[in-house]
This record gives C-alpha cells, structure tokens and sequence, in this order.
C-alpha cells in the first residue's frame, strides 16, 4: 500500500495526515477561504454560546465594553496571524510563529499553552450542550444529564477525529456557520427592535464598584475565547489555498462580524436579562445557555418559542462542531510537537490505518471530560484565559522579530499600520496586541488565585516533560530536530531497509534526497544499521524511437551531475550509503515503479510535480476530476501503482506558488 506525504525539505516531511484523509488511499482536497471562514466564524457563534453568561456575570453592565475589548484583541490577533501563517504556512499556529521568531523551547511554550486552551473550551462547550437541548425538554439541563451529554460529546469528537475528519465536511461546518450567523443576526434584529434600552445597561453601572475592576478584566480576557478558532483556523495551513485578495477580504470579514457579533449581542443580552441587584441571570441559572434567555424575552411567545428551538437545535450541532475543532486543532498540534520533537514519538504516535495522532486525541478526550466534570465554569474560564495570553503573546511577538529576522521574505499579507525601527517595519497591531495579551497574563497571575496555581502547574508539568525528553534524547532545549512520519506511524513496518530516490536533475533533487536521507540516518540512530539510497534517474524514451535508442552525449552529461549531487547530499547523513543508477522507459512513472519491483525496494521518496494546469475534464486530456489537480501523471502512476510505500514531498514555493497554497522549503 502506498503512503504519501507533503513536505519537501531535508529534515521535515510534511505529514500525511490530512484532515480526516485515509492518507494511504487518495489526495485530499484543499481548502479555500470559505472553509477557513467557516472554522472562524464557528468560534465567533459558540462564544457567544457558551461563554456570553460567564462573561456577563462578571462584567454585568459593562457587558459590552468587555466583549468590545475581546472583539479588538481578535482583530488584532487574526491580522498577526494571517501574516505569520502566509509568511510559514505549517500547521501548529503561535508554535510555529514562535519555532521561526525565537527558538524550540519558546515554541513549545506557546504549543502547550494553546493545548490547554483547547481542553478548556471542548470542556465549556460540552458542559452547554444539554442546556440548549433543554428547549426541547427542560430536564435535560440538569446536572446528571448535563455530564452524560458532555461526555457523550467529548467522546463522539474524540471517535470522529481519530478515524479522521475529511476535508469535505468543511462544507458541513461552513454551512452550519452561516445558518448559526443567520440566526444570531435574526435575534438580534429583533431584539433590539423589542427590547432597546440603553437605561438598562447605564443604570446598573457604578465605575470601579459594579463592576469591580477585577471583574471586568476577567470578563474581558475571557471573552477572547473566540481567539481559539484562529489558533484552529492556523492549524489548516498546509491545507489552505487562499490567494492574497481572499486573505485581505477574509479578514476584513471577520473583524466586522466580531465586532458586530460581540458588542451588539452582549448589549442585547443585558437588555433582555438586566442586571438587577448586582447580578444578572445569565451569569446564574442562565449562564451555561445565555441566548435561551435572550430568545425568551421576546414576544409574541410563538416567535419566542421557535426561536427557542431553532436556538436550542442550531446551538447544541454548533457546540459540538466547535469541540470536533479544538480537537481537530490538538491532533494537529500534537502531531507539529511529535515531528519536530517536542514530546515523546509515544504521545503523537499515528494510527496506521487512519493516519491520526490517536494516542494524543484519547488523552486529550480523558483530560477534558476530567475539566468538565469540575462543572465550575468561572475556574474553567480563568485557567483558559492564563494559557490563551501566553500563546497570544507569543504569536504577536513573533511577527514583530519575524520582521528583523526575515524581512525579504515573502509574505501574502502584512499587518498595516507599520512603524520604521532599525532598518524593518514594526507592526502596531501587533505591539498593541503584545501589550495587552501580558496585560491579560498579569491580571490572571494577580487576580485568580485557582486559574494561577492551576495554569502553572500545567505549564510546569509540561516544561518538565520537555526538558527531560530533549535530555534523554541527547538534544539541545533550544535547536530544532525533527524525525519523519513514519518514525510516528503505529506498526513497526515504517522501518526502511532501501531507499528509491528517482532524480531530474533540478533544483528539487537536494530536498528529495534529503528527505531520504533523513529516514535512512533515523535507521541508524535507531540502531537498525542505516539504510541505502538508491538514486534513479530515468531516460524516457519516445515511442518513435527504440527503447535502446543511443542517449544524447548532454543528457547523459545532466544524469551523471544529477546522480553525483545526490550521492554527495545523500551521504551528508550519518550512515548513509548511495548507490546510483540510470534506467530508461517509455515514461517516467513506469520506469521508477519497475525499478521498484526489481529492486525490492520499502520505500519510494518522490517529488510532488506541478500538475497540469489544462482543464476541461480528462476526456479532453485535461486535470479531470478536482481531487486530481494536486498532482500530475507521474505522482499519481507511482501511488496507484508503486509495489512499496511512497513518500511525496512537495516543491519550494517561490512567492506565486504560495499564492496557491504550497509550502516554502526551509531548513530544519
């Protein structure tokens, strides 16, 4: 059975585990802008979900200004990660900003940070999902059911993702989405039609006392629990081919939602259930379904009732799609940690069937139910702001150094609003973004005694983990080291005892045989004595002509300097041995899969080439079906076709190649 990746560079392969891929079998779709909408605007919906009643019951009166200050944090944040993601399309989100920006240790800081993050919000959103079935049946919202439906979800997310999520039910997310967006704007036309009263709001506010301080800062750093659907989103990037003018669009899109969603729906709610006696319902009896108690408020009561259940229907699939995203996000995450070695190979280990990191999703699934059944949401709340200010922070600060350490490079978009310091542009959003993101830390660390000892312990558990790990690995704490897919994969078959390295003479062969290169020295690392690379390079041969056809004195000049360069690169890794050869064929594809027969090679590294761009359908010898367009003629007669598992890594992208998507080749 063949395998393929992506990647392309000596020391990273990027992995075959596309989201919900059965890698083994077929080449996902990508993904554009409207998916890459759909999993932001989803976090957008289940805050509002889920996380409008702890806020309000913080914030109480100053609702709004609170949500108005986690809606300017998003913006902020989505405009440093745009850039940092178009600048290093890898998935792993403020981990990878942070690996290019300062080094391994700090990118492993963000990336436990963000894990915790995620827990947190699978854990909120699937303690809310009974309260909102309870539209249909009031029972349902108390306490025995409210932790049966939580870990119901917990545990349907936790199936979903480890036998994998595929690409097209994005389409599923982004129409759920759109319908959740519909219903929300309906509300709050109609609310605010009914029930606008700014006295309600004003009257209730005394500064400094109602809320206190305390208060409203907490309020607002939990109200950017939002900021984990662009973690999510970041997670898609090797999957994702946005062009630069969506990218422009799909921001601007999502700061107005934000803002509009946030502030006007938070204003809405404290006219719906004001504050009265320094408390509002939605931080009580409603706080795990505050949009039940918005809906409840309106008349005439057959509007109030179908929006009841239209609420109580849209927000429960809503909830759990948003906890199948944070666990989406950790796969993806635990994967990007395993590869580059910032956890145990054990923790990010792939099923072999499925392609996913399932030993990290079940683990993460019993940590979460484990936060759920604490039901204390406030706790729940601070412990998710302590870790979403460090990662934050983290990814801001990263795109200000990212602009000294790399300012030629390419990027899809750049934060506006710029300033010249020492020879680069500084990115003001992203300094204000900086600014409050420790402003935020620090009022955690001060303010919530729980949230400081719980959020350090985490952290602490998990630098231990790390520190002992890269020790016991012989690794420096600081530098980057990364092993290859298979090094994860479940069964011990992912072992290569030879290597086929078919070459083009191109600039690409360096990053094929690297590739190669790397699993055969992990061979020997791992005490299996190495492997050998058998670089290949393939005459093809016209039909007009004999197969024994004399070869041109220049071609065979291009194949002796393609095969010396990729036994000199080859050879650069430890116990590494290259042997070459030369074959003809009638095409490329053939040639190679027969010298893999003969051979008996385990393996075939192979580089994705540029597929055709005609259209028009196969009958007319064009790109045929969608799914085919990411890969030509040879990739795809060596994966149907190939006796043995094949790696595909894909080409550097120069600045129009990432228009499209594809990922930079880059040293590891």
């Amino acid at each position: 059975m063949s395998r393929f990746g992506a990647g392309g560079l000596p020391g990273r392969l990027r992995d075959p585990w596309k989201a919900g891929s059965q890698a083994d079998a077929r080449i996902t779709r990508s993904l554009g802008a409207p998916a890459l909408f759909a999993v932001g605007l989803l976090a957008v919906s289940s805050s509002i979900l889920f996380a409008l009643g702890i806020v309000a019951g913080r914030a109480l009166g100053l609702t709004p200004v609170a949500f108005a200050a986690a809606a300017v944090f998003f913006v902020l944040t989505t405009l440093t990660y745009v850039e940092a993601t178009s600048l290093h399309p890898e998935r792993g989100g403020a981990s990878v900003f942070a690996r290019y920006a300062f080094n391994e240790l700090w990118s492993f800081v963000a990336g436990w940070a963000i894990l915790l993050d995620y827990l947190i919000v699978m854990a909120i959103g699937s303690l809310a999902v009974s309260h909102y079935l309870a539209a249909f049946w009031g029972p349902l919202g108390d306490g025995g059911w409210e932790l049966l439906f939580a870990g119901a979800t917990i545990g349907f997310v936790a199936w979903a993702n480890v036998r994998g999520v595929s690409a097209q039910r994005y389409r599923v997310i982004l129409v759920l989405s759109l319908a959740s967006l519909a219903l929300l704007a309906l509300i709050l036309v109609v609310g605010l039609a009914q029930l606008f009263d700014l006295s309600l709001l004003t009257d209730s506010v005394e500064l400094g006392t109602t809320p206190e301080v305390g208060d409203l800062i907490f309020a607002a750093v939990v109200a950017t629990v939002a900021c984990t659907g662009i973690e999510a989103a970041s997670g898609l990037a090797d999957d994702m081919r946005v062009p630069r003018s969506g990218l422009r669009r799909l921001t601007v899109l999502t700061a107005v939602a934000m803002l509009t969603l946030f502030v006007a729906f938070a204003a809405l709610a404290l006219m719906a259930v004001p504050v009265l006696d320094e408390q509002t319902a939605l931080g009580g009896a409603l706080v795990e379904a505050p949009v039940l108690g918005i809906v409840a408020a309106l008349e005439p009561a057959w509007l109030a009732d179908t929006l009841r259940y239209a609420v109580g229907a849209v927000g429960a699939l809503v909830l759990v799609q948003a906890a199948n995203g944070q666990m989406l996000g950790i796969g993806r995450l635990a994967y990007s940690l395993g590869v580059n070695r910032q956890v145990p190979s054990a923790v990010s280990r792939l099923d072999d069937r499925y392609g996913t990191p399932y030993v990290t999703i079940i683990a993460a699934a019993a940590i979460a139910l484990g936060l759920a059944l604490s039901a204390d949401l406030e706790f729940l709340g601070g412990v998710f702001a302590f870790g979403a200010m460090i990662a934050f922070t983290l990814a801001h600060l990263s795109v200000i150094v990212l602009r000294f350490r790399e300012p030629a490079r390419p990027r899809l978009f750049r934060v506006p609003l710029n300033v010249r310091l020492r020879g680069a542009d500084v990115p003001l959003p992203a300094v204000l973004g900086a600014v409050m993101g420790v402003a935020g830390w620090l009022s955690v660390v001060v303010l919530f005694e729980r949230a400081r000892i719980a959020g350090t312990i985490w952290m602490v558990l998990g630098l231990l983990m790390y520190v002992v790990y890269r020790r016991t690995q012989g690794k420096s704490l600081t530098r980057r080291f990364t092993i290859s897919e298979a090094a994860l994969r479940e069964t011990a078959d992912t072992t290569y005892g030879s290597i086929l390295v078919p070459v083009f003479g191109e600039a690409l062969d360096d990053d094929i045989v690297g590739t190669a290169g790397r699993l055969a020295s992990e061979e020997a690392d791992a005490g299996e004595g190495g492997a050998v690379l058998e670089a290949l390079y393939v005459f093809e041969i016209p039909m007009s002509l004999p197969i024994d056809a004399r070869v041109s004195g220049e071609r065979m000049d291009v194949a002796r300097r393609a095969l010396s360069r990729a036994k000199e690169v080859g050879e650069e890794y430890e116990g590494v041995e290259v042997a070459t050869a030369m074959s003809r064929g009638r095409s490329v594809g053939s040639a190679i899969v027969n010298e893999a027969r003969r051979r008996g090679v385990e393996a075939i590294v192979l580089a994705a080439e540029a597929p055709s761009r005609i259209r028009g359908g196969a009958m007319f010898g064009g790109s045929g079906l969608a799914r085919e367009r990411f890969a030509g003629d040879t990739t795809r007669y060596v994966i149907e076709k190939a006796p043995c598992k094949v790696i595909l890594t894909a080409p550097p992208a120069d600045a129009d190649a990432r228009v499209e998507g594809d990922v930079p080749a880059t040293t590891g």
